[in-house]
């Protein structure tokens, strides 16, 4: 009879704690508060929301500052987040715990970003991380839909272009929820566009005469900020930021980074240098440090998306010996 009692109370409770976490979702403002709630799987995405919705939204994060993307788990409580927004944006087969959220609750309210990112990168191959910059999905494909998950680089914000045309996309996912403040989105992302064609700009400018174009990085993150600045991406651990390079593998990278004369190993922010700094010691090569923008933490050179990317052309700058 105690252990029944015990059941249902521990039964009473649960299901109460769900229903409040289920009913809050987390939110700050309720739906009659006038302003669009939109979850973003992950920081770029949430920088974009919250510079093109302004004051009309309120912008949820999925992904916490320092966490790494890749792996993101959700909570019950961002899961409720998910299933309550006006509207949740992500980029599918980038984030998998994200996309069963998505399929489980959010058929309604989720917009996929990829289309608008056009993702005609190919990742790296299942050799090390070895590049192969510029291959493109077959005619008519698109990689979300017809390619396996991982098949395409996803980190096209480190293009300021791409990035800027995902906002524009954002702005009229907003306005089709919210058409009485659709002219604020649509200025919104004009203005979003101009601070990324200047940051493109500077990156032009800034990146046009190096005398290594050879871009050796820890993780292949970089490879459309390769392909829109004449530089070749070298990623040592190809898409997965903590993988381990097999000795054959670390081995072919150092050959390359000797034999093409670069002088810099860049390892990231968030994971492990380690990889990186081993190379650099076995081909002489000094180490700097990319942020490849997947979360802004106390250690980023920087409080948003613009600063830190700046940040990144200086370090590019110095380590790709540039004039």
């Amino acid at each position: 009879m105690l252990l029944r009692l015990a059941a249902l109370a521990l039964g009473t409770v649960l299901v109460a704690g769900l229903a409040g976490c289920g009913s809050a979702s987390g939110w700050t403002t309720d739906e009659g508060s006038g302003r669009v709630r939109v979850v973003a799987a992950f920081y770029a995405l949430q920088y974009a929301a919250q510079q093109v919705g302004g004051s009309h939204v309120e912008v949820a994060g999925l992904t916490r500052p320092g966490a790494e993307p890749h792996d993101l788990e959700l909570t019950p409580r961002q899961v409720g987040r998910v299933a309550t927004a006006d509207l949740v944006v992500y980029e599918r087969g980038f984030q998998p715990a994200v996309d069963a959220a998505v399929a489980d609750e959010a058929r309604g309210s989720a917009f996929d970003v990829s289309p608008a990112a056009r993702l005609d990168l190919a990742a790296p191959a299942e050799d090390g991380g070895h590049q192969h910059d510029g291959e493109s999905p077959p005619e008519g494909a698109h990689p979300s839909d017809h390619q396996p998950a991982g098949s395409r680089d996803p980190h096209f914000w480190l293009d300021p272009l791409r990035f800027a045309d995902v906002a524009d996309a954002i702005a009229a996912q907003l306005a089709a929820r919210d058409p009485a403040d659709a002219a604020a989105y649509g200025a919104n992302a004009k203005a979003f566009r101009a601070e990324m064609v200047r940051l493109d700009e500077d990156f032009r400018t800034g990146l046009a005469h190096c005398r290594v174009r050879d871009l050796v990085t820890s993780h292949a993150a970089f490879g459309y900020l390769a392909e829109r600045y004449g530089l070749h991406q070298e990623g040592i651990t190809g898409l997965d930021p903590e993988g381990e390079p097999d000795p054959a593998t670390l081995a072919r990278v150092a050959a390359h980074v000797r034999e093409s004369g670069a002088s810099t190993v860049y390892a990231e922010t968030l994971v492990s240098k380690a990889v990186a700094k081993t190379l650099a010691r076995e081909t002489g090569a000094r180490l700097a440090v990319l942020d490849p923008l997947e979360g802004i933490t106390d250690e980023s050179a920087g409080p948003d998306y613009p600063t830190v990317m700046r940040a990144n052309l200086a370090t590019l700058r110095t380590g790709q010996e540039c004039t």
